[in-house]
């Protein structure tokens, strides 16, 4: 009877034993089920809705190409250090200077991108504008790719929806709500000094000795729709190249404010083109108000022709405007 217990005894001790085992690889299997997902900063990716499409796009990638110059500025004053190429291919803005270094490698120019180059560099994100929109296909084969032009119809909304998209993909929200801040107490109290005066202004880009007019939702209608300057004529023909006018139109709108971009100052073409100064120096221009009473001011067309829509430049056109009035 007492070995029949003790036999009994035994074979209760083996099978508890076992079970406990079962149970313990049972918990064990739960922790590393590899089916599980893993929400880890290198797994992170959020999905970006621009003018192309959707993108999804890795939170903080280190290895970005970038054909944007007002982004690229918004990056650099957000001290992301993800930028590894650019088009260095023709004019680099001053502001970006040191972008021009052999620190980063050259993808060509604006409108010539190096395909070939870029998929050497495999990034893990290509941001671009404009002047590429039409190979988004071709930049989006080699990797994700995200369109980040600014709508100049909604200029400011444009620009702040793509300076809060870069802040997300490089966990910059807080900088990018302080830089807005500034930028928009800077906006107010230019429209305000703008509001208070009479004086009418003509924006025009000057280009291998041929001058074009733009209005209010032109690709400079920044100066009208947002800082509040008036303009001298409310029906120029919106276009990016804008609406080609001669030294009569000058004399027969007599702003009392001219502001020229000088495209030929920072873009090099086939032949040496007359700089702006030279193209106005003549008696038609010479009858103008905006002549007669000094006030013909000269864009800096490395912030107004070449970038635009970055931190930088918009402060400064806030700035020049200001300057101006």
């Amino acid at each position: 009877m007492k070995q029949k217990l003790m036999v009994f005894i035994l074979t209760l001790f083996v099978l508890l034993l076992a079970a406990c085992s079962s149970e313990s690889s049972t918990e064990e299997s739960k922790s590393t089920d590899s089916s599980e997902p893993k929400e880890t900063a290198e797994a992170k990716e959020i999905t970006v809705k621009h003018l192309l499409g959707e993108t999804d796009v890795k939170v903080n990638p280190e290895n970005v190409v970038v054909f944007d110059f007002g982004v690229l500025e918004t990056l650099d004053t957000l001290g992301v250090k993800a930028v590894t190429a650019l088009p260095k291919e023709g004019t680099v803005p001053s502001q970006l200077e040191k972008y021009k270094s052999d620190k980063y490698e050259s993808v060509g120019s604006l409108k010539e991108p190096d395909f070939e180059k870029i998929n050497e560099l495999q990034p893990e994100l290509i941001i671009i504008s404009a002047r590429q929109q039409d190979l988004y296909e071709e930049f989006a084969e080699i990797a994700p790719t995200i369109y980040l032009g600014v709508d100049t119809t909604k200029y400011m909304e444009s620009f702040k929806e793509n300076t809060d998209i870069l802040g997300q993909i490089f966990g910059k929200e807080a900088e990018v709500k302080e830089e807005l801040a500034k930028i928009d107490e800077n906006i107010k109290a230019l429209k305000e000094k703008a509001s208070g005066l009479d004086e009418k202004a003509l924006v025009t880009l000057i280009d291998e000795g041929n001058i074009s007019a733009y209005g209010p939702a032109s690709r400079f209608g920044i100066i009208h729709d947002v800082f509040g300057v008036k303009p001298v004529d409310e029906n120029i023909e919106v276009s990016t190249h804008g609406q080609s006018i001669s030294f009569e139109y000058l004399v027969e709108k007599d702003p009392d404010i001219l502001f020229v971009v000088d495209r030929g100052a920072v873009v090099t073409t086939g032949q040496a083109a007359s700089p702006a100064k030279e193209v106005l120096n003549n008696d038609l221009v010479k009858g103008t108000k905006a002549f007669k009473e000094d006030r013909i001011v000269y864009l800096d067309p490395n912030v107004w022709y070449l970038s635009g829509g970055g931190i930088i430049s918009v402060n400064e056109m806030v700035k020049a405007i200001d300057e101006s009035l």
